[in-house]
């Protein structure tokens, strides 16, 4: 197996150095047709200057290891568009035929026009390099091609393994150490140039030479100074790019002109004399000023900072490689992949989608917009995770005293992602409480007391956390939406979005199976933190991000599927080769009728109604479920819904903590106070139409009708029993209890003798039933 070559860490003595200078000589007159391992005898034949050379070829390898060089990685988005290139070396690789035979007789005739001749190296260059270093001078100069190559495979292997010491051996020039890298050059070239043809390392050189200051490989130069690919270089063009690569400073035609003219001209003086180009040719080129030549110079920035609107998720995709070991064991090793790896990173992003969230949020609240409250958006697709758009009103990149909100931070994802610590949800986590009442046998019809209340401490059940207050201490909720105040069922509580009522529905229940839920269906805090049980959660106390909020409510699209996100579909090697993609996790998490009922609530939500709390969002005649959301003191604002393709969240707010959204102007008009349907709603309904336009209309699945109006049961006759008998009969009917009056009746004074529902009749599950008990005769209440 080809070693790769280590040359460090071992002194060259003077004997040594006299031994070396042998050794080039040798090599010289050898022209490259044998080995540096056959001339060893000959060496040797110069007594103690050969044994001292002996040990010094013996840690040479004769094969050179060659990896493909780095190349810049591309991201398209979901139609093919070209949306970020990313890059530790401005590389694209290309193939021999793709290359302009003007540039293949350019960089021959200025570097070694005797190539297609010598096996590797050539003895009168070295000679002269030898002759010049005893003189002081350096060994620059006398490499052929072959042995730029291998040099070049070197520098990039440090570059790679971001190794200085191996950077510095294949670079050194002066003295012993630079003949020594000569040496180990030519040995290597000469061993190269037998297993390679001269097309195939010519193509190698062409591939990883420098072209410019930032400009590694012929196609990225002729992208950069021409806009055109190498196939379509002409001689001017070539000979330029050709003459740059012994100095990329020195001889660059932006920086330096005028001399990149003399030294074009001296590559075209090259190839005349080695009958590469006619005399017209050169007279042709050579009256052509540089200035005329570089007249569409294309920079190729690197990162997402070009990719537009888009930027936010592009940083996405990127730290989603970064995290994720499916690309590698360590960060670092993602990180060269990304930016040396030569990958085509396809993705979800759907550029109409993207524009049009990029709208929607730009036209509730400009970016430049004096009240400096931040909007996101993010979509996705029910049943497969795919992310459709993620969207924001700021301009990527550093704050500056020209772009004070300006930001790299992604509000639409949490820390690990870009993103930060999420917001407050609001009454859009209310959703949660809804599946859970649904999944522990309640209906949509039950009737809840949405009077204002204190909870106190003991009347929650938190299986699998502590409670959030101090010891004693109550929950006073208090509404922010809706009315309240009465009896209402939970459809109406839902539609008018009634705080009490979902803090009298969690009571009824274990707080950590909402939690439970909500993060099964893909609710995620934005420091990765599970979510915390407790009273005020109810109400939406937890800090998430609007992508895992899109991505739970898709969860009931997709009827109970819900789906990790993915912003990557797939991976192209520089090989055309697969590269291995995870797929989205999808699993059924919640049960359809489940699904279907909570479904039915939320288009409720988004009735014609003037309280109903969604209505500013609806799309009729589309289908749509959804709801608002507004946390403590007006300080977030949410919508939150979807369709059965699409699923999309918008959240508001002030990006740098929790502040009052009051008494202040947004995009020109004056708002007393934001809540979830004055501006996120239309926003998400804007968007919305233009995402779904093309997509059919669809319909929800109807809910079943023990979902909606409950399971009817026949109330059992408690005549005669105890208070205590009759709350167990009761109870194991499927009831709840309360306790009434005593009435008037002939049964032994405290006995259960009615209620009310009357025996026989049919009532709800979960129905509360009112027990008389006997007074006796005459003791009744009137």
């Amino acid at each position: 197996m080809p070693s790769r070559p280590m040359p460090r860490g071992r002194a060259v003595r003077p004997v040594q150095l006299v031994a070396m200078m042998i050794a080039f000589m040798l090599i010289a007159v050898a022209g490259g047709v044998l080995t540096a391992g056959l001339l060893l005898p000959a060496v040797g034949s110069v007594g103690a200057v050969g044994n001292a050379t002996t040990d010094l070829f013996s840690d040479i390898p004769t094969e050179l290891e060659i990896d493909e060089p780095s190349e810049q990685s591309v991201m398209y988005d979901a139609k093919g568009n070209e949306m970020a290139v990313f890059f530790a070396e401005n590389r694209v690789v290309v193939g021999f035929d793709d290359i302009s035979q003007h540039v293949k007789d350019a960089v021959v005739a200025i570097e070694d026009h005797r190539f297609y001749d010598h096996g590797g190296v050539d003895p009168e260059g070295i000679l002269r390099a030898v002759a010049r270093n005893v003189g002081g001078g350096d060994l620059e100069g006398a490499s052929t091609l072959t042995q730029q190559y291998v040099k070049n495979i070197q520098v990039e292997e440090s570059r790679v393994s971001n190794d200085p010491e191996l950077y510095q051996a294949a670079t050194e020039t002066d003295g012993a150490a630079g003949i020594a890298r000569k040496l180990r050059e030519a040995r290597l070239a000469i061993a190269l140039e037998k297993v390679r043809s001269k097309d195939e390392i010519l193509t190698g050189y062409l591939n990883i030479a420098q072209f410019g200051p930032s400009q590694y490989g012929i196609e990225s130069a002729a992208h950069h100074y021409f806009n055109k690919t190498a196939a379509d270089l002409n001689i001017p063009e070539a000979a330029m790019l050709a003459g740059i690569t012994q100095n990329p400073a020195k001889w660059d035609p932006v920086s330096n002109p005028e001399n990149a003219e003399q030294r074009r001209n001296t590559v075209l003086g090259r190839m005349l004399s080695l009958d590469a180009i006619t005399q017209e040719q050169y007279d042709e080129a050579v009256a052509i000023p540089i200035a005329d030549m570089l007249l569409d110079v294309q920079d190729t920035p690197r990162g997402c900072a070009v990719a537009g609107t888009a930027a936010y998720f592009c940083q996405y995709v990127v730290n989603e490689i970064l995290t994720n070991e499916a690309y590698g064991e360590t960060v670092e090793d993602r990180r060269q992949l990304l930016n040396r790896g030569g990958l085509e990173i396809h993705t979800t992003l759907d550029p109409d989608k993207q524009e049009a969230a990029f709208k929607a949020v730009t036209d509730s609240v400009p970016i430049e917009d004096q009240s400096g409250i931040s909007m996101a958006l993010s979509s996705i697709e029910p049943g497969t995770g795919r992310i459709f758009a993620m969207a924001q009103n700021t301009r990527y990149g550093m704050a500056s005293e020209d772009d004070p909100r300006a930001t790299q931070v992604n509000y639409n994802v949490g820390q690990s992602h870009g993103g930060g610590s999420g917001f407050l949800s609001g009454s859009t986590f209310k959703v949660f409480t809804l599946v859970q009442w649904l999944r522990d046998g309640h209906s949509l019809m039950d009737r809840v007391n949405s009077a204002n209340r204190v909870f106190p401490r003991e009347v929650w059940d938190i299986s699998c956390g502590d409670y959030a207050p101090a010891p004693g201490d109550p929950y006073k909720p208090k509404n922010l939406e809706g009315f309240g105040g009465g009896v209402e069922t939970v459809l109406e509580s839902t539609r008018k979005s009634v705080n009490t009522s979902f803090v009298v529905m969690a009571q009824q229940m274990d707080l950590c199976d909402i939690t439970d839920v909500a993060a099964d269906m893909g609710v995620r805090t934005g420091d990765g933190s599970e979510l915390k049980p407790n009273p005020a959660m109810v109400l939406g106390t937890n800090t998430v991000t609007p992508l895992s909020m899109a991505n739970a409510y898709a969860t009931l699209a997709a009827g109970g599927t819900y789906c990790e996100p993915i912003a990557i579909t797939t991976m192209v090697d520089r090989n055309g080769e697969d590269f291995p993609v995870p797929p989205s996790d999808c699993q059924q998490v919640l049960e359809e009728d489940v699904v279907n009922g909570v479904t039915h609530a939320l288009q409720a939500v988004m009735g014609p109604e003037w309280d109903s709390t969604g209505s500013p969002a609806r799309i009729p005649p589309r289908p749509t479920a959804g709801k608002t959301g507004t946390a403590n003191d007006a300080m977030h604002a949410w919508f939150v819904g979807y369709t059965p393709q699409i699923s999309s969240a918008v959240w508001m707010g002030y990006a740098n903590g929790d502040q009052p959204m009051v008494n202040l102007t947004i995009n020109g008009r004056w708002v007393p106070s934001v809540y979830g349907g004055l501006i996120a709603a239309p926003t998400w309904k804007a968007y919305m139409l233009e995402a779904t336009k093309d997509m059919p209309i669809e319909n929800f699945d109807d809910a079943a009708s023990t979902v909606v109006r409950g399971e009817f049961l026949s109330v059992p006759s408690i005549g005669g029993q105890t208070v205590e008998d009759a709350r167990q009969t009761l109870e194991a009917a499927g009831f709840n209890t309360t306790m009434g009056y005593p009435v008037d009746s002939g049964w032994p004074e405290g006995l259960a003798v009615a209620t009310t529902p009357e025996a026989g009749s049919s009532a709800r599950r979960g129905e509360t039933v009112t027990i008389y008990t006997s007074g006796g005769r005459g003791g009744g209440d009137d």
